[in-house]
């Protein structure tokens, strides 16, 4: 089966029902929601984007097993050519939502075509599950499923020592195994997507402050959404039902944070990965590379944010026509510096990716790794930048029904600038409010902040694959240096 259009996959999410509870009920059709529908339609404006004759080799390629053109996120990255051709993709994806979609299908397709690539690092398990994973990628890349995940357990409480509190009675764990597969129980979070995804993948990433080498815990999995047993529960959508005037981002771009019940749910043993090994858990994310690779993917994203916050705040300065003023031109240097930061750090991770172990191309993991930790603190001060260039003008924000009341002639009088018209001018701030102020522009901000995890692992994480010793070796050389000219 060849990529999929946007129509084709809003038939796949009809087509598999599902338990997804909103607002306390639950939703029958989530292609019809109010607080769900207009993100399962962002979603299908990626997919026709594959469709594009302009676009067609970069979006999709040809599939090795079948010969159709499938999804250019699934590449299984060889060269250098095919990263760079990989991030266009990705850029294309990312730019069509203003980066507001951390979760678009590519996230977890690249994850997937990274574990295919390194099949044989799961077939270490038992040898049959390195024959799962390569099988799973064949599956969702030539149908071109939309997955969610859930990487984190819930816990009742955290120790003094940090160690994970795994309660049986909220993680999720393995019940029981069964000739037909295993039964799990427990909770999961947090599944960004799932209620507009077809599969939900499972794995866990911080499982390393566990001392036994088998855990019930360690588990690596995908299942449908509608499998019998998960239930998905929502926070409130952020889409308001409101026009795209009055909120513009959260009125398209609603992708849903959901946490994932597991009430004795049966995973066939074809869609197990992993299983109890918690070393190999521990060491999936880098050993296999998808951690680069998803960074990757990240990467793409944050430059779009970037790029389009920028772009926000370059044309709040040129209508209200302060852009001269120095703290004006500070603070958009500081936009334009994370901008190609960002730019800089990803197309470094290309022009220094080499080969891995499994014969995959990995973007290189230093500079690919720092996307992710800038971003944890430079998205929530680009949102403060934001409020500090419009200040008071964002709470002159009527609504489109005021443009069509009695006082539309006032508005349009003295809401205007000399560089725009009241419209104008208005429905530029509404959506700056929407980055900056709104719920919508909140969870943005709060889902930057940890999205790759919190910022000490993070910190950790870059601090334990940097190269230290050289730079110390220098130091040391330099003092046993003779004081002697």
């Amino acid at each position: 089966m060849p990529a999929r259009t946007g129509r084709e996959y809003l038939q796949g999410l009809r087509d598999q029902e599902r338990e997804v509870w909103l607002g306390g009920e639950r939703v029958k059709d989530v292609t019809t929601h109010p607080g769900l529908r207009r993100g399962a339609e962002a979603i299908a404006a990626l997919y026709d984007l594959q469709h594009d004759p302009a676009l067609r080799d970069t979006m999709t390629f040809v599939s090795p097993t079948t010969g159709d053109r499938i999804g250019r996120s699934f590449v299984i990255p060889r060269t250098r050519e095919d990263l760079e051709v990989r991030r266009e993709m990705m850029l294309r994806w990312a730019r069509a939502t203003c980066g507001m979609m951390g979760r678009s299908p590519d996230f977890m397709n690249v994850s997937f075509a990274a574990w295919a690539g390194a099949a044989d690092y799961f077939a270490q398990c038992r040898p049959e599950f390195g024959r799962h994973v390569r099988a799973y990628y064949e599956h969702i890349s030539e149908k071109d499923l939309t997955l969610t995940h859930a990487l984190i357990n819930l816990q009742r409480s955290r120790t003094v020592s940090g160690v994970l509190n795994l309660d049986e009675g909220t993680a999720l764990h393995v019940v029981r195994e069964t000739d037909a597969g295993v039964v799990v129980r427990g909770a999961r979070v947090l599944a960004t997507l799932a209620p507009i995804s077809d599969e939900i993948a499972v794995y866990s990433p911080r499982l390393a402050q566990m001392g036994e080498p088998h855990s019930p815990f360690a588990l690596n999995f995908a299942i449908p959404c509608g499998t019998p047993g998960l239930k998905f529960l929502c926070r409130e959508s952020f889409d308001l039902g409101r026009s795209r005037f009055d909120h513009p981002l959260g009125s398209r771009f609603e992708e849903m944070d959901c946490v994932a019940f597991f009430d004795d749910v049966l995973v066939p043993w074809e869609r197990v990965f992993l299983l109890g090994d918690v070393t190999l858990i521990n060491a999936t994310g880098t050993t296999t590379g998808s951690s680069m690779h998803t960074a990757h993917q990240g990467a793409a994203k944050n430059l779009a944010k970037c790029e389009f916050v920028l772009g926000v705040a370059l044309l709040i300065t040129e209508t209200l026509g302060n852009a001269h003023l120095p703290h004006s031109e500070e603070r958009l240097s500081e936009l334009m510096m994370y901008t190609e930061l960002m730019r800089a750090c990803m197309r470094a991770a290309e022009a220094d990716a080499a080969l891995d172990q499994w014969g995959v191309m990995r973007p290189s993991a230093i500079p690919v790794e720092i996307t992710r930790n800038l971003f944890t603190t430079a998205y929530p001060r680009m949102a403060e930048i934001l409020q500090l260039l419009g200040s008071s003008s964002f709470m002159i924000t009527p609504s489109e029904a005021d443009f069509a009341s009695p006082l539309a002639p006032a508005i349009e009088q003295y809401l205007a600038t000399e560089g725009a018209t009241a419209r104008d001018r208005v429905k530029l701030f509404r959506l700056a409010w929407d980055i900056a102020g709104s719920a919508f522009g909140s969870r943005q901000v709060l889902y930057e902040r940890f999205f790759a995890s919190d910022p000490l692992t993070r910190a950790r994480f870059l601090g334990a694959i940097y190269p230290k010793a050289e730079l110390i070796e220098r130091v040391r050389e330099f003092l046993e240096r003779s004081d002697e000219p």
